[in-house]
């Protein structure tokens, strides 16, 4: 009797498990079972595995063979099991040392001429395999640079079955032909998920940040002012105007004036997009911030992620630790928008199926865009607009009072005038410029916060604020009367607090005042409060 057993990585999410792969030969009628709870993908694998085998110069031992993925609980799925599954059936059959195999982890799909194939999700693969213990883990080539940005563990990266069975059994390892210059990489094909890429509306990561700068919106003081403050302080934005006043142009600029992300974010982020497939080539890590724009006829699932088996991604993670831009806000279904709620107030979303409870980061910066009313012309200045009022009340109310509720800053996005347009030499502050002051503020926010579990100031509890960073004497007060008065709610309050406090990182304050506070009540309510609308002149 031959055994032999080696490891492998099934996700769930964004986190893995890691699945013990064990091979067992026993003298019988040769046939090829394959246990523990595996779906169709993975089932197929036996078919790809024999030939892999054969291909690549190994005999098919011609035997009884059981293979079996512990622990049987656990759903698995996907073709990244075939690299073990091969490398076991060897070691039962004595090609390979069974004892080299035990303390390996191996991620990878077969081609039928024993290629090894990259697969998604390879970084948080290797993550589950590194909080588990292991140190050695064989991933394919092409995703070597990716699997290498886990610190501490070694990384062995193969082209062919070929060359995996020379390195395990101490061979010279044989040379793989060399794919023509100038021709796409044929282990690339398929990795990316289809459907994906354009259809959600993502940057490619950090290249449209550098064609996209703030100065080229003209005019809208207010609206670049509250952009400023949202990346300063993570707050969520909503642009309300007529079509062309340049809501689309400021959320396109918002990521280029964030932060880049930390060693731990990129990370989660890289997690989250090599799982959904979105990985550019050549650029294993991510380090900005990612921009998503869904079409507003995406589904539920497309919007908070989902789909048949194990869920995947939706467009809230896709964004983690970035921008989420809703054009069009109104023209989305009502229950996709609610659907939105809970990862705004937890940071991550939970998805219950069948297979199993998925549960995938979302803490963005949320961006709507809305125009007043149909037709787009709805004015408090003027009478462009045909719109019944019935039809514009419906119109409005597309938009549930929990969800805007949770929104700190409401901007109204005026049309721009021809004077705006046509005069020479006037062009509003850089994105550089601004993102300094944004980079300023989040450095003193970050001592602030330091030794709490919160980065931002939209992140801080009500309750915190109000014991522990509480504004200036008096500098609340409007802002309670407001609440009295029913304009406010608890939570509105407490929002108009977090969004002083970024107000007053940015000038330098080391508390709020009472400018402050009326500024986030302007930028909340949409009242004038009699505040300059420039970070500048109130430093």
């Amino acid at each position: 009797m031959g055994f032999a057993r080696t490891c492998a990585v099934a996700l769930v999410g964004v986190e893995g498990v890691v699945v013990e792969v064990q091979a067992d030969l026993e003298p019988g009628v040769a046939a090829f079972t394959l246990v523990g709870l595996p779906d169709k993908s993975l089932t197929e694998s036996k078919d790809r595995v024999r030939a892999a085998v054969v291909n690549s110069g190994s005999a098919w031992p011609q035997k009884k063979l059981t293979v079996g993925l512990s622990p049987a609980s656990v759903p698995k799925g996907g073709s990244g099991f075939d690299l073990a599954v091969a490398c076991a059936v060897l070691g039962a059959a004595e090609r390979i040392d069974p004892r080299v195999l035990s303390d390996i982890v191996m991620i990878g799909e077969l081609g039928l001429d024993g290629r090894v194939r990259p697969v998604r999700g390879v970084l948080p693969a290797v993550l589950a395999a590194a909080n588990a213990g292991y140190e050695q883990v064989v991933v394919p080539e092409c995703a070597a640079a990716e699997a290498s940005l886990v610190p501490g563990i070694s990384v062995l990266g193969v082209r062919s079955l070929r060359q995996l069975i020379a390195v395990l059994t101490d061979e010279p390892v044989p040379e793989e032909d060399p794919d023509e210059q100038g021709r796409p990489d044929p282990l690339m094909a398929g990795l990316r998920m289809p459907g994906t890429g354009a259809a959600t509306g993502m940057h490619s990561m950090g290249a449209a940040q550098h064609d996209h700068d703030l100065a080229d919106v003209v005019g809208q003081h207010s609206a670049r002012t509250a952009v400023e403050v949202a990346a300063a302080g993570g707050h969520h934005l909503f642009l309300e105007g007529p079509p062309g006043a340049g809501k689309t142009m400021l959320a396109e600029r918002l990521p280029a004036i964030l932060p880049r992300l930390t060693k731990g974010e990129s990370l989660e982020v890289t997690a989250v997009h090599s799982v959904a497939g979105l990985l550019p080539p050549g650029k294993p890590l991510v380090d900005v911030a990612p921009y998503c724009a869904p079409h507003h006829s995406a589904t539920m699932q497309a919007l908070v992620g989902g789909g048949q088996g194990i869920a995947r991604p939706g467009a809230v993670s896709l964004a983690h630790r970035g921008v989420l831009f809703l054009d069009e806000t109104p023209e989305f279904g009502s229950q996709v928008l609610d659907a939105l709620r809970q990862p705004l107030e937890a940071g991550h979303v939970v998805i219950a199926r069948s297979a199993g409870v998925v549960r995938f980061p979302a803490r963005f910066l949320m961006v709507l865009a809305a125009n007043p009313c149909p037709c787009g012309r709805f004015s408090q200045r003027d009478d462009l607009c045909e719109c019944p009022p019935s039809m514009i009340r419906r119109y409005q109310a597309r938009l549930s009072g929990p969800l805007l509720d949770r929104v700190d800053l409401r901007v109204e996005v005026d049309r721009v005038t021809r004077s705006e347009l046509t005069e020479r030499g006037a062009r509003g502050e850089s994105t550089e410029t601004v993102a300094d002051r944004v980079r300023a503020a989040r450095e003193r926010a970050a001592v602030r916060l330091a030794g709490t579990p919160w980065r931002t100031n939209s992140e801080v509890p009500g309750r915190e604020l109000r014991s522990r960073w509480y504004a200036s004497l008096g500098a609340m007060d409007e802002a309670e009367r407001s609440l009295e008065r029913g304009a406010l709610t608890a939570r509105g309050l407490d929002r108009v607090l977090r969004v002083a406090w970024t107000v007053a990182d940015l000038v330098g304050h080391d508390r709020p005042g009472a400018t402050d506070v009326a500024l986030a009540l302007q930028l909340r309510t949409g009242v004038p409060r009699g505040v300059p609308m420039a970070i500048g002149a109130l430093s």
